[in-house]
């Protein structure tokens, strides 16, 4: 388990929404549902800062995007999926420390199969808030690289942010046999994707390297990194990026909303970079990070 995903028993009396809201205790979905019949969904998640929604435009937009995708019918409008969110939060009383998984459904099935036809009820919209911190910490995280690859769009395309993370599950099982915090996954041809859980970036004299996103998701804190780092003016490379790349690179970390930025001290067994506390690229990109994140965030209603 992450160094800082453990339960939080502040999380166990709480209301969700499932389609409308509900107490955590007594939320479900149908066993007829495709979530539960196929893994067929798509998700995001949202973190609540300070009484502000980090980043909700571009993950709604994503959600929304992903559906369309995947030919969902009926989807709601953003304004509904807004409201859900809202309408959860302030039910709860929810304004910071808080992440919310948000799931959409193709919905219930008139019976069980995989054709999509069977899908009359419409989709199911999930909202989960949970008091959950960043998962990390500042103290550094270890990884392996696993002998699972990660999809790219010959199998299915990464852009969708699809529910069917079976790959990534076996990734970090992986990751968990060897005692470490997470799996690095490389593409079908050897290069590397992402991790189980997060994007990665590393740093060579001072340049900003990244994966290009084939094989991995284009994460919304990828970007906004890449982002931040322009700005700054620093110098940026999206390509393809071998492992050895990583093992002898100056830093390395990792993005995600889970996560913020976090940085890599270990990849199987090498120590990235010559000493294990945060490289100073790191170190200002998560500073920027943190305080531009918020400010650009919007408020809750």
């Amino acid at each position: 388990m992450a160094k800082f995903n453990q339960p939080d028993p502040r999380n166990e009396d709480t209301l969700v929404w499932v389609n409308g809201i509900v107490p955590r205790a007594e939320a479900k979905v149908s066993v007829l549902d495709s979530v539960v019949q196929g893994g067929d969904a798509v998700w995001e998640g949202l973190r609540i800062l300070s009484g502000r929604a980090l980043q909700l435009d571009d993950h709604i937009s994503r959600l929304l995007d992903s559906a369309h995708a995947l030919a969902f019918t009926d989807i709601p409008t953003r304004a509904a999926v807004e409201d859900a969110i809202f309408q959860t939060l302030k039910a709860n009383d929810m304004t910071d420390g808080v992440h919310c998984r948000i799931t959409l459904t193709r919905g219930m099935k008139s019976t069980s199969g995989m054709d999509p036809r069977l899908n009359v009820f419409g989709p199911t919209l999930i909202v989960l808030p949970e008091y959950k911190g960043m998962v990390y910490g500042d103290e550094g995280i270890r990884l392996i690289t696993s002998a699972i690859r990660r999809n790219n769009p010959s199998f299915l395309d990464s852009k969708i942010h699809h529910n069917n993370l079976l790959n990534n599950i076996l990734a970090k099982i992986e990751a968990n046999v060897a005692g470490v915090d997470d799996a690095l996954m490389l593409d079908s041809e050897g290069f590397i994707a992402e991790t189980n859980a997060t994007n990665v970036f590393s740093v060579r004299k001072g340049t900003l390297v990244t994966p290009t996103a084939v094989a991995c998701l284009p994460g919304l804190t990828r970007q906004f990194v890449l982002e931040l780092a322009r700005n700054a003016n620093v110098p940026v490379t999206e390509r393809r990026v071998s492992l050895s790349e990583f093992y002898t690179a100056d830093e390395v970390f990792t993005t995600g909303t889970m996560g913020g930025l976090a940085h890599v001290v270990e990849i199987d067994g090498r120590r990235i970079g010559e000493s294990i506390g945060m490289g100073p690229l790191t170190t200002k990109l998560q500073s920027l990070y943190r305080t531009q994140i918020w400010e650009q965030a919007l408020p809750l209603r």
